[in-house]
């Protein structure tokens, strides 16, 4: 028997059963893994029990991972191999972080509207975030479509968008959570990429909007007007209509598709449960200017 697919709604977000990812995947099983993601972009795999290693290696059979960026963590040593990061409120020893600790400032970033390593030069193809610990209440994961969010834009906007190009950087996203001071390593080390507006997802020929959090000026626009238009695209992108609220359950993992959703986390009493996941990421190709043929300007 292979897999199960039971999708949530016709398009976006499928849960995924009758699959065991601590082991190796039958080629049909794999295959029909990947169908289910290019068309769904969110899979839910509820119940798995996953060391790190068997977390890393099906998320590789994706592509090439990410080696975190540690930045926000400061000296503290990782809890986690480097090719995971660590989405969790805890400490190195189990114990919960406290109010004002750096870390933790630095992921309330997490829960604006976002799409993973956009701010890198090649951003990310796909997350896989494991559940070991969860609230029991709050903490869940908001996802929104940005392909059915482009789908619905007006003809004249979408024109408006064509070829346009972004300027992503960690730190505009940061200063939206009030966190401004950064190491002058950190800076250096992550200084703004471009990266598109409308995006093309090559598996399955859909457009897409790319307007995360890190996205700051428009490149050929007044800055006040760029601002003004990612603004008014993620008001249109996050609309209820395009949006799924995944609840955690311990031991699930759930997989999205950076290129084409978005996604933040949602508040929960840090200061009173511990919230431990971990988190794979997978790379894209290239970045998405060079993927769409578009010539970055100066």
């Amino acid at each position: 028997m292979g897999i199960t697919v039971a999708p949530i709604t016709e398009n976006f977000v499928a849960e995924i059963g009758d699959v065991d990812l601590s082991g190796q995947l039958a080629p049909a099983d794999l295959t029909a893994v990947k169908d289910a993601f290019w068309k769904y972009a969110v899979l839910i795999f509820p119940g798995q029990q996953l060391s790190q290693d068997q977390h890393l290696q099906f998320a590789s059979q994706f592509g090439p991972l990410e080696s975190g960026t540690g930045i926000g963590r400061g000296n503290k040593p990782p809890r986690l191999r480097p090719e995971l990061a660590d989405v969790s409120n805890v400490d190195q020893q189990g114990a919960l972080l406290e109010r004002d600790d750096r870390l933790k400032k630095y992921q309330l970033g997490n829960r604006l509207w976002h799409t993973d390593a956009s701010f890198r030069p090649v951003p990310a193809l796909c997350s896989l975030l494991y559940a070991h610990t969860v609230a029991p209440i709050g903490g869940h994961t908001e996802f929104a479509d940005q392909r059915a969010a482009y789908d619905t834009l007006p003809e004249e906007m979408k024109e408006r968008l064509a070829g346009r190009i972004a300027e992503h950087s960690i730190f505009t996203s940061r200063a939206q959570v009030g966190m401004t001071e950064f190491e002058e390593e950190e800076l250096k080390d992550f200084p703004p990429v471009p990266q598109m507006v409308v995006r093309t997802i090559p598996e399955n020929g859909r457009k897409s909007l790319y307007v995360p959090s890190h996205a700051g000026r428009i490149f050929d626009m007044p800055e006040a007007e760029g601002l003004a238009l990612i603004d008014q695209l993620m008001e249109h992108a996050t609309q209820r209509q395009f949006v799924f609220t995944h609840r955690w359950r311990e031991n699930d993992l759930v997989m999205w598709d950076n290129r084409c959703t978005l996604h933040r986390g949602t508040g929960y009493d840090d200061t009173r449960w511990k919230r431990i996941m971990q988190r794979a990421t997978v790379l894209d190709v290239a970045n998405s200017c060079e993927q769409e043929g578009v010539r970055v300007p100066a």
